[in-house]
């Protein structure tokens, strides 16, 4: 499964935009463009269609400074999940909000 670790190569912008110009990329951008769009029958494909031309971008909401006293192991959980480890509290507990006020 994957391809082992000596296989894997690394170039920068300039090295890949160089071999473009010389013609050695691999990618058949011809064949890439003429495939069909996922139609959403596999679950690994999920897209769903956006129109993009009507969609708005959600005004971003004020946060609120609070102390929150949590569960050492349960803070530890979150802060071992990496950056951003507040902000998906407030996720949960935005969902849970949103499940109890409908």
């Amino acid at each position: 499964m994957g391809k082992k670790s000596e296989n894997i190569v690394t170039y920068s912008d300039a090295e890949l935009k160089a071999m473009g110009a010389r013609g050695e990329s691999r990618s058949d951008w011809a064949k890439a463009a003429s495939l069909p769009l996922p139609d959403g029958g596999d679950p690994d494909d999920a897209m769903e269609e956006i129109d993009w031309a009507v969609t708005e971008l959600p005004m971003p909401r004020r946060k609120a400074h609070a102390s929150l006293r949590l569960d050492a192991d349960v803070l530890d959980w979150f802060k071992g999940q990496g950056r951003g480890y507040q902000t998906r509290i407030n996720a949960i507990l935005r969902s849970y909000y949103r499940q109890n006020t409908r």
